[in-house]
């Protein structure tokens, strides 16, 4: 018999060998409030069908956890395909990008997408769960994979498992459809429950039950100019035949990496040139507002696009909005009692509003500078007047919240959302998240600049997600202008960076889990030196070796 413990209930089991996670979850006799979807195995992801043969650890996950909800998406993604397979079986689905609390999805059906051919699907869909088929995991030879899926028009699964350098490969079936996924699946159709398919765009919203709250699904919110970005950025790697890592990997291996970094740079400084002709041409801006999530490289944005509006003429100044923000015993508390230094309340408002009404009106102001070791905004006798041409630029998460600048109107003003929205993909079936680019980044620079390990920016992770979700992300859409921060190439580059700090992770903590699955992911890509990235370059924010002063 074998001893395994529960960690969601702190009781150790008794169970045979061979028992499956899921055995061991009906065992335990614990009800979950939603049905777990995964599971923690020694501090490893792994899917319920897992079978043990020896003492461990067992951590079960619902979609109430970020890992829970990738299990329980990854599985709907492949009834989806498993539905449109069997009513247009010369279709194809591609995974696009998350918009509009969805998944964006193109179907290829051999003819335009109406209302009726979604409404089939989705009827399927239905079927297909209320079936309770299994989701059969298969351990083979990797070259037998590739040539399997090379075989069924699946190029772009073939070209990531040729160049992922693993000798044996796991790949599921669905009711004889194959199907790779770089995750867990759940046992059967039967644990998927609320999901919807709606028409959207050219194509269809895969709708997907909230983390929050799984009783309902994701609020649908208007992202038209999300949706723009993506799909600006997805005609980029088209046109340069880096749709999925399997192109890139090809690319690289094939000596074109030089050429994809220099296009890519040089596309970036075409976007921030744009926008700064758009500042000028306007004549009446005076306040650029720059926000993003963590890790957007807001700042070196900032940099190059002060940079392109100098050439238009103009003469940007810089007030940072973290040396307004409010003494520490002022500082807003959140939930669990914690200082919230996420929250818009946690900046001093009223002064930033007088001091940018001073400058606007042609006065001189003192600047602070706000001490994070004393917890206290200091004055050191800096002061500032707007220039002639002068252009305020102000960077920060609560940049584009109208309540900041509540009282200087809407015609001085011109806002900026910076973020890393990843446009490439692992294969159309699997989306990397724009929320992996940006922590990768984030463990970087922590580690370089901050002194922090990769356990702490992860254990740190999840309270900066929800600060974005609640003071960011609502008010993205303000902007008058998006910048994708993110580069095709850029996790080939950070890999070689980030996998000693994520290997220095404790298989003991329980941000071990995190550590191995971005491990994991970036064994897909191969590596990239950074060498050839100019000074310039966002990614030098995190790197160093930037010819700019942070």
């Amino acid at each position: 018999m074998l001893d395994i413990y529960c960690k969601n209930t702190d009781v150790t089991l008794r169970v045979e060998p061979g028992s499956s996670v899921w055995e061991v979850y009906l065992q335990s006799g614990y009800k979950m409030e939603y049905v777990p979807t995964s599971a923690k195995l020694n501090n490893v992801v792994v899917g319920l069908d897992v079978q043990l043969y020896e003492n461990a650890d067992v951590e079960f996950l619902d979609l109430t956890s970020a890992s829970g909800i990738r299990t329980y998406l990854r599985s709907l993604c492949f009834v989806l395909c498993k539905a449109v397979e069997e009513l247009f079986p010369m279709g194809q689905v591609v995974l696009q990008h998350p918009v509009s609390g969805g998944y964006y999805c193109m179907l290829h059906i051999g003819r335009e997408v109406e209302p009726v051919h979604v409404e089939n699907i989705k009827r399927r869909m239905h079927e297909l769960v209320d079936e309770k088929i299994p989701f059969r995991r298969m351990h083979v030879h990797t070259a037998k994979a590739a040539r399997m899926f090379r075989t069924l028009g699946m190029n772009d699964k073939a070209n990531l498992l040729e160049t992922s350098g693993l000798l044996y490969t796991q790949y599921y079936t669905l009711g004889g459809m194959a199907d790779y996924y770089y995750g867990s699946l759940v046992p059967h159709t039967g644990f998927i429950g609320l999901f919807d398919v709606i028409p959207y765009g050219e194509g269809i919203l895969l709708r997907y039950p909230d983390v929050a709250n799984p009783n309902g699904l994701c609020r649908m919110v208007k992202q038209e100019k999300l949706m723009e970005v993506f799909d600006e950025h997805i005609g980029l790697g088209r046109i340069l035949g880096v749709s999925t890592v399997g192109d890139f990997n090809k690319i690289c291996l094939e000596g074109g990496a030089t050429a994809l970094i220099n296009v890519a740079e040089a596309w970036q400084e075409k976007k921030i040139a744009r926008i700064a002709d758009e500042i000028y041409e306007r004549g009446t801006v005076k306040v650029v507002l720059i926000s993003g999530p963590s890790s957007s490289g807001k700042t070196t944005f900032s940099k190059r696009l002060s940079v392109q509006l100098m050439t238009n003429g103009l003469k940007p100044q810089a007030i940072s909005l973290d040396d307004y923000f409010v003494n520490r015993d002022d500082t807003p508390i959140d939930e669990n009692g914690e200082y919230d230094f996420e929250s818009l309340y946690a900046l001093d408002l009223k002064l930033l509003g007088d001091d940018l009404q001073t400058l606007l009106d042609g006065g001189e102001i003192e600047l602070p500078r706000f001490n994070f070791t004393t917890g206290m905004r200091e004055y050191r006798g800096e002061k500032m007047r707007l220039k002639e041409n002068g252009v305020l630029i102000l960077e920060g998460i609560h940049a584009l919240n109208p309540e900041l600048t509540r009282g200087i109107g809407a015609e001085r003003k011109f806002g900026v959302y910076v973020s890393a929205l990843t446009t490439i993909k692992l294969d159309h079936h699997n989306y990397i998240p724009t929320s992996d680019n940006r922590l990768i980044r984030r463990i970087i620079r922590d580690s370089k600049y901050r002194g922090y390990s990769a356990e702490e920016t992860i254990a740190r992770w999840p309270s900066v997600r929800r600060g974005e979700d609640k003071w960011i992300y609502p008010y993205q859409e303000n902007a008058d202008a998006m910048f994708n921060s993110a580069l095709l190439f850029e996790l080939a580059v950070l890999k070689g960076y980030v996998l000693p700090l994520l290997e220095r992770v404790s298989q003991e903590v329980p941000e071990y889990a995190e550590a191995y699955r971005l491990r994991r992911f970036l064994s897909y890509f191969v590596g990239m030196q950074d060498r050839d990235l100019p000074p310039t370059s966002l990614l030098r924010e995190f790197l160093g070796g930037s010819s700019f002063t942070y």
